[in-house]
């Protein structure tokens, strides 16, 4: 069975990732891209689904007599677990290279001190473990190489000499003080030769500094500022360097309640997720690193408007059917397992309002508007004209029936405002007056069919009842300020309705409005969306509270899924989630923002 969710660690090339577990195993990896088939899927089955296992012997032999600790080289995704074991202790450098277009893991083991017996175990899985590959050794290796074959795909292995061990290929090897064995895995199509083989050290270090050059591109408030700076760097892995998509998450199927059916493919790229990372990079002064990921926006949406999608491929594909994989029985049992995501073909208002303030929060940055940026974000508003009245299937992609969601509509107001904006305030040419008009249209609609005035709430749809906490992101499109009388009372409902042992759900599950079958642990996203109305409306000491909770959950090197199961003490859902993470960065800015305005004594009672 795989290990918690929490105790695996992300290595990426921004083009790919793979999970290694606390044990040494990676469990999961997609080659060559984040939605290619995997390789290695024990993440959600066992190790006969594939995995790849290098730890000291002392760890796996059912003695338990060696304990590891691990963590990122600073800026970087080079994973370094230090393993103490009875005899010696070593250091295991996983990390994948960057920037030679090619598909590579590097597992290095270097002695620190003593002698340690090490282990390695192998079993390739093509096809999401259904395609048992070819092995055989690569001719002229001596031994230390071996190339596994199935169809398209390929893989060379380097290092210690394997031997078959029934379904897998094994090798023990001592690693003594000073001493570096280096194992390096290579992907290539399988109707090419393999790839020569790395300059191992020059690759760790050529990969190194441009992880930490491309942090130095940023400064962070003192406030959660080592929090802050591994989101953005998990922000950067999820983004593919040659297409400028950036992924929800490295993982498919990861349950968001522990053996139910809310298991979703997020190896792709929503409009929703990515614009507002858009956001998060832009004020945190990545203009250039951000320009790929708006290029892959304005192509994705290029076209008919009415085609446009709330997801895609990360190259912009358009189809991505969903299927489920009978070959994968799901992470501890949690049936089914999904490729594609049948969301794709959902209409959902929201995104317009989305790609508008993302597209505006650029055009802030840099003013060229390309020749087809405007004239296409024009199409876009001439088919919100025509489809705004529309109901869809909201921000959480409701299996049930259509409504007027209110966190929809806001979205809608949102696009006109930007719209209008961008006529007045830049001198873009558009219908700046009809604009202004739909737009107070949308506005008296939500004032008088969106809020509940007896509750004094806003509501979670037209006529219902419920609240929903993608209401809170009403401020931040800035339809309300956080501190109105009516956004109060929404926050209160909200805390009232939503809150599950201090964590917030997204809504009432129970209540059917989604089609599915109800439950599911609190939304990590929400709780920081929450974070950042109480900094916003004055409620410092609430915000930093909770703040430090949403923090203490993240793993031990710094990453956060989808979802947190409080009861057991666990994440569940995708990891590492995009959302979760560029949510923590809205949410740190706003309290260092509201701090820096704090009276001084607020401040000191803080500790700030």
């Amino acid at each position: 069975m795989a290990l918690r969710i929490e105790e695996y660690a992300l290595i990426g090339d921004c083009h790919t990732g793979a999970l290694v577990g606390s044990d040494g195993s990676i469990d999961w990896l997609c080659l060559p891209r984040f939605d290619s088939a995997s390789t290695f899927a024990a993440l959600l089955g066992d190790e006969d689904h594939g995995r790849w296992l290098v730890a000291p012997t002392a760890a796996i032999d059912g003695q338990g007599e060696a304990s590891s600790t691990r963590s990122y080289v600073e800026d970087t995704f080079t994973l370094v677990t230090r393993w103490v074991t009875p005899t010696g202790e070593v250091d295991v450098v996983d990390l994948m290279p960057h920037g030679d277009r090619r598909a590579d893991i590097i597992r290095r083991i270097v002695g620190v001190s003593g002698s340690v017996d090490m282990h390695q175990e192998l079993r390739i899985r093509f096809d999401y473990g259904a395609a048992m590959p070819w092995m055989r050794q690569m001719p002229d290796s001596g031994g230390n190489a071996v190339i596994a074959v199935a169809g398209p795909d390929a893989i060379v292995v380097r290092g210690p000499q394997l031997r078959a061990a029934g379904h897998a290929h094994v090798s023990d090897f001592t690693v003594d003080a000073g001493e570096t064995v280096d194992i390096v895995l290579t992907w290539y199509p399988a109707h090419r030769n393999p790839p020569e083989a790395l300059n191992v050290s020059s690759r760790i270090r050529e990969t190194e500094t441009w992880w930490k050059t491309w942090a130095s591109a940023t400064t962070v408030a003192p406030q959660y500022s080592e929090a802050v700076r591994r989101s953005l760097l998990v922000l950067r892995a999820l983004s593919h360097e040659d297409t400028g998509g950036i992924v929800a998450a490295a993982t498919t199927s990861l349950p968001e309640h522990f053996g139910g059916k809310r298991n979703w493919d997020y190896r792709y790229v929503w409009l929703r997720d990515a614009s507002l990372t858009l956001h998060v990079l832009l004020d945190h002064g990545f203009e250039v690193e951000a320009d790929p990921w708006r290029r892959w926006l304005l192509r994705a949406i290029a076209g008919d408007p009415g085609d446009v999608q709330i997801m895609y491929g990360l190259s912009g594909e358009r189809r991505l059917i969903e299927y489920l994989i009978e070959s994968l029985p799901g992470y501890d049992g949690a049936a089914p397992v999904r490729v594609g995501n049948g969301a794709f073909t959902q209409y959902q208002g929201d995104v317009f309002g989305e790609v508008m303030l993302a597209l505006e929060r650029a055009r802030e940055t840099a003013a060229d508007e390309r020749d087809f940026s405007w004239p296409l974000q024009r199409a876009l508003m001439g088919f919100v004209e025509e489809n705004w009245q529309r109901p869809d299937n909201g921000i959480w992609e409701i299996r049930g029936p259509l409504r007027h969601f209110t966190h929809s509509r806001v979205m809608l107001w949102a696009a006109f405002d930007c719209a209008v904006r961008a006529v007045r305030d830049y001198g873009l040419d558009g219908p700046a007056e009809r604009w202004e008009h739909m737009r107070d249209l949308v506005r008296d609609e939500i004032e008088t069919q969106g809020f509940d005035v007896e509750r004094n709430t806003y509501t979670q749809y037209y006529g219902g009842t419920a609240v929903d906490a993608s209401l809170l992101q009403m401020v931040q499109a800035g339809y309300i300020a956080a501190d109105h009388p009516r956004m109060l009372g929404t926050v209160a409902a909200i805390e009232k309705e939503l809150l599950v042992d201090g964590l917030l759900l997204r809504y009432r599950t129970e209540s059917g409005v989604d089609g599915l079958p109800e439950g599911e642990n609190p939304f990590l996203a929400c709780s920081f969306w929450l974070v950042e109305q109480y900094a916003l409306s004055g409620r410092i000491a609430d915000a930093t509270e909770l703040m430090n909770r949403l923090v203490g959950y993240s793993n031990d090197v710094g990453l956060l899924s989808e979802e947190y199961d409080v009861a057991g003490a666990r994440q569940a859902g995708n990891t590492p989630q995009a959302f979760s993470h560029l949510s923590l960065v809205r949410a740190a800015d706003a309290i260092a923002s509201a701090m820096s305005t704090a009276p001084s004594e607020v401040r000191e009672t803080l500790g700030a």
